[in-house]
């Protein structure tokens, strides 16, 4: 396939980490507005898309090329009542969080039946594994680390144990990869502040309330 990446560097070296590179043809680029003609790709993977959901009026006006974007921090249906799909709605979302990228199942979501098909065929000639999961801010696995990354910054600030303390408890614990503290340092602040935002505003949850000292951090950036 002719593929189109929209990304930053860091996510782009991790998604080149899955091989893709070696059966496709990839054009990188940093920016949407770089791209001067999108009918010649065979896919688009936007990496970007969370932060720059104007691209979905580029996509619509190109029905027939089917885009795997980053979606956690709003979703699908959400695009759908703010863009005109009015020719097909070409769009999947995926987990394209910095430091995600490279897990062995990818999450995509699909706002219509019709696009499981498109998205199996896809995700076959990627050769990855991925799971069909709801479309929801958040999707699964970024609303349950950012969770997880926002109790440990309490458990933090209120004096229960260090930063270090907590991530070796929950590696040796849980048996997960990484600390939680580790995982803000992978998926950054930045995002895993706009994605605790994003599902509270949606759900109305306060677990989700982000906590004063990952406010802070993010404040600093």
């Amino acid at each position: 396939m002719n593929i189109l990446v929209i990304a930053d560097a860091q996510r782009y070296d991790e998604l080149m980490e899955k091989g893709i590179a070696k059966h496709h043809q990839i054009q990188w680029k940093t920016s949407l507005e770089e791209v001067k003609m999108l009918n010649v790709f065979d896919l688009v993977i936007d990496m970007l898309f969370d932060d720059r959901t104007e691209h979905a009026l580029v996509y619509a006006k190109n029905p027939s090329i089917p885009v795997l974007a980053g979606i956690v921090k709003t979703s699908l249906a959400e695009l759908m009542s703010q863009y005109a799909f009015e020719q097909g709605f070409n769009i999947m979302g995926c987990n394209f969080l910095p430091g995600m990228i490279n897990m062995p199942v990818m999450e995509v979501s699909v706002l219509e039946e019709a696009q499981q098909l498109t998205l199996s065929n896809i995700m076959y000639d990627l050769g990855w594994e991925y799971l069909l999961v709801a479309d929801s801010v958040g999707l699964v696995t970024p609303r349950v680390v950012c969770m997880i990354i926002n109790e440990a910054y309490l458990a933090a600030e209120e004096g229960t144990a260090s930063q270090e303390d907590i991530d070796t408890s929950m590696r040796l614990g849980t048996n997960y990869p990484y600390g939680p503290f580790e995982w803000s340092e992978r998926i950054g602040v930045r995002h895993v502040y706009e994605v605790l935002k994003a599902i509270q505003e949606a759900t109305g949850d306060s677990r989700y309330t982000v906590a004063a000292s990952l406010q802070t951090a993010y404040e600093a950036i």
